[in-house]
C-alpha cells in the first residue's frame, strides 16, 4: 500500500524485452536505503516487485498484463518516472490510500500555467465515471491529488508548484497518457451497493 506521495523521480536506463513485457532497469537514490530484491515499489503509481539491485538501480519486470493497463510500455530510455516505496505501519498518511494497482489510463487534454500554479485536465474512459467525485481523491502516475473540476469524462486537478517540481508532472505535455487510480473506498462502497441491490 502507497500513499501517492513521490518519493523522488527516477531514470529509466534500461528497458529489455522480455517475452511479451519488459524489464527496466532504473536509476535512483532515496528509495534504494532500504530496497532490497523481493521490495515493491511503485513506478508511476505500478506497483512492481524489484528483481534485481545495484549501487545506483533497480530492475523491475512488467508482464503483458501491467502494460495493457498503463503507460509503461511507451516510456522511452532517459525519460524519468515517480518512485515510491510502500507505506511503513507507523507512518503518517498524508495522502491517500493507494495501491498500486492501475484502473486504467487518461489523455492529458489541456495544461494551463498561473502565476503559482498549474491546471491540468485529463479525459478517461467513461465507464469509470463512478468512482470520480468533486474534491475526491484520484492518484495520477502514482501521484495523490484532489479533484478540483468534474465533467463528464474529463476531470481537473490544481499543482502546487512543490508537486510540480517534484514530479514527473513538469515534462508533461497535452496528449501524453498518464497512469490512473480510482480511490479504493469509492470501489468497496459500489460493491457494497450492488450486493444489497441483487438480495433486494
Amino acid at each position: 500500500m502507497f500513499t501517492g506521495l513521490v518519493e523522488e523521480k527516477g531514470i529509466l536506463k534500461e528497458k529489455i524485452p522480455t517475452g511479451d513485457g519488459f524489464q527496466f532497469e532504473i536509476q535512483a537514490e532515496k528509495v534504494l536505503d532500504d530496497l532490497t530484491i523481493g521490495s515493491s515499489i511503485a513506478v508511476n503509481g505500478c506497483c512492481l516487485t524489484v528483481v534485481k539491485r545495484t549501487e545506483k538501480t533497480f530492475s523491475v519486470d512488467t508482464i503483458e498484463e501491467t502494460l495493457n493497463k498503463t503507460n509503461l510500455g511507451v516510456l522511452k530510455q532517459g525519460e524519468k518516472v515517480n518512485l515510491e516505496r510502500p507505506l511503513k505501519v507507523d507512518a503518517r498518511l498524508g495522502g491517500h490510500f493507494v495501491l498500486g494497482h492501475i484502473d486504467t489510463t487518461g489523455r492529458i487534454e489541456e495544461i494551463k500555467e498561473f502565476s503559482n500554479s498549474h491546471w491540468m485536465t485529463i479525459s478517461f474512459p467513461e465507464r469509470f465515471k463512478q468512482y470520480l467525485i468533486y474534491v475526491g481523491s484520484i492518484a495520477i502516475d502514482g501521484v495523490s491529488m484532489t479533484v478540483a473540476e468534474l465533467k463528464d469524462n474529463k476531470f481537473s486537478v490544481g499543482i502546487i508548484p512543490h508537486t510540480w517540481k517534484e514530479t514527473i508532472f513538469s515534462d508533461k505535455k497535452v496528449g501524453d497518457t498518464v497512469n490512473l487510480e480510482f480511490d479504493v473506498l469509492g470501489k468497496y462502497v459500489e460493491r457494497i451497493m450492488n450486493n444489497k441491490t441483487s438480495e433486494e
